[in-house]
């Protein structure tokens, strides 16, 4: 689902004009954006949370030159916990369901045409 699936399917819900939902969507996940990037957690209730978590420093390995070490630093990452009826909702899905969502790529897209 896109930003603009969701706002075409709020719109026909609540008649509200696309461009209104549009503008409360996108101001919506622009806060949320902004607490994280200060620091904050969001917390939405039935939903989940948003937190700024700090991944540990370590030590990385280069697999075109396995003996060279490289150092990766400490950094802020986000995580997103989901909320228990998501989670729940989640733990419902079968594989088939899983497959029968996720985007289909044909082979006849991904070929490149032949140069003449």
């Amino acid at each position: 689902m896109t930003k603009r699936d969701l706002v075409v399917r709020i719109s026909e819900e609540t008649g509200l004009v696309q461009q209104q939902v549009l503008d409360v969507v996108q101001k919506t996940l622009d806060y949320i954006s902004e607490a994280v990037a200060q620091g904050k957690t969001v917390e939405l209730r039935n939903f989940g949370v948003f937190e700024v978590k700090v991944r540990k420093a370590r030590i990385g390995r280069n697999p075109n030159r396995p003996e060279t070490d490289v150092p990766i630093p400490q950094r802020a990452v986000v995580k997103f916990k989901p909320g228990k009826e998501m989670r729940e909702a989640v733990l419902k899905l079968s594989p088939e369901q899983i497959q029968a969502s996720a985007p289909e790529s044909s082979d006849e897209d991904s070929e490149l045409p032949e140069a003449h």
